[in-house]
């Protein structure tokens, strides 16, 4: 089997990337010919149009993107290589199951005039234009063979928003990397962290404060919690509109008089991230922003001492309705989305009863042995042979 692999991959650092790269590998590993033919084209439809001239697409049995991120060049190929080759089978990981993209390429007039003007009128015309897009998106979801999400919900949210037949959605859970189990740390400490990118909208404030109310409310945890916030930095996410962030955490970290009570972890090498994960007991996903949470790997795949990342347990907050999928099987814990209170009622009946941590540990451990890569790219390449075969869904 061959088949061209439409994704961004590294040395470009976001998640995406990182998870094309894992899943090309485990497909190599299956015998699978995996091509990049537009690895380093930009994503715009004239790099793209010239990047599909320039590849004979019919020496390939199927096309495979990974859409999301807000990255819009996978989703013009596919549908350029739709209109070009109507036969040629096409499907698609949409890793932002609420939409396949966010924007459309270029605004339509006048809102075009918009994109020239102070904040927020730029973000107004973007979703003014949300109709146009929504169309757009429809279309490239018809047209494709099949398309994957990583959790039921996902899949359910994106067939109906796309409005496409039942079945079309198929889900392949979030995979790990077989790595080598570690003990859970010691009890005597419980160690929360948050791992993602460091920015607004990921709800690392409501993290910061929930912690300070836990030590309010109870003085005697205050040396028997510690939090880790690690992840990376990128200057136009730390950086905006409203200041600096991270100078902004501090100041709040400091005001809480919780600077003794929190590490830090910045632009974490990717060798260290397991490690570091492994000497946590409870992963904290504080997300605000359901597009920044409906899918993501920490939630797709709550692995813990072993095989692989993320760890145990999670308090979680929906719209993440996708993460209360992936806690319902004793992993983790939820709580109501920005609700600081609630978050911090998790937080203290953890602290007070560590022998949660332990059981969600040995669950994660479970879920992520049933994720490894290899088992996962098998799923994905008896997909591949059903589209390529042409046989119906589910089938």
């Amino acid at each position: 089997m061959r088949i061209a692999l439409l994704a961004p991959l590294p040395p470009e650092k976001n998640g995406i990337a990182d998870y094309a790269n894992h899943f090309r590998t485990a497909l190599e590993q299956l015998g699978v010919t995996v091509l990049t033919p537009l690895a380093g084209v930009a994503g715009n439809s004239e790099a793209i149009q010239h990047a599909i001239a320039a590849f004979d697409w019919q020496s390939v049995d199927l096309v495979h993107a990974e859409l999301g991120g807000g990255r819009l060049g996978e989703f013009l190929a596919l549908r350029e290589l739709r209109k070009a080759y109507p036969q040629l089978p096409l499907t698609a990981t949409v890793h932002d199951p609420e939409r396949i993209v966010w924007r459309r390429e270029h605004l339509p007039f006048p809102l075009n005039l918009m994109e020239r003007l102070p904040s927020p009128l730029p973000q107004a015309a973007v979703v003014l234009a949300d109709p146009l897009t929504l169309r757009e998106e429809r279309q490239v979801a018809k047209g494709l063979t099949r398309l994957v999400t990583l959790t039921r919900l996902g899949a359910d949210c994106l067939t109906q928003r796309m409005q496409l037949p039942a079945g079309k959605v198929a889900v392949i859970n979030h995979a790990n990397l077989a790595i080598a189990p570690a003990p859970l740390p010691s009890l005597d400490t419980l160690r929360l962290l948050y791992f993602g990118f460091i920015y607004r909208g990921k709800g690392i404030e409501d993290l910061v404060q929930a912690l300070a109310d836990v030590f309010k409310q109870a003085p005697e945890l205050r040396h028997r919690v510690r939090l880790t916030l690690a992840g990376g930095t990128a200057a136009e996410m730390a950086f905006g509109a409203g200041g600096n962030y991270l100078e902004q955490l501090n100041a709040q970290i400091a005001a809480l008089g919780l600077t003794d009570a929190i590490d830090w972890r910045l632009n974490l090498p990717a060798d260290d991230i397991a490690q570091t994960i492994q000497a946590h007991h409870v992963m904290v996903l504080p997300y605000r922003e359901s597009k920044n949470s409906a899918c993501s790997g920490a939630s797709a795949a709550p692995v813990a001492r072993c095989p692989g990342p993320p760890p145990a347990g999670a308090a979680r907050s929906p719209p993440t309705r996708a993460f209360a999928e992936e806690v319902a099987s004793g992993n983790g814990a939820i709580y109501p989305e920005g609700d600081v209170p609630a978050l911090g009622e998790q937080l203290l009946r953890l602290a007070r009863t560590p022998l949660l941590a332990r059981d969600w540990a040995e669950r994660a451990g479970e879920i992520g042995r049933e994720r490894l890569w290899p088992l996962t790219a098998q799923k994905f390449k008896q997909l591949f042979e059903q589209a390529i075969s042409g046989a119906p869904y589910g089938a």
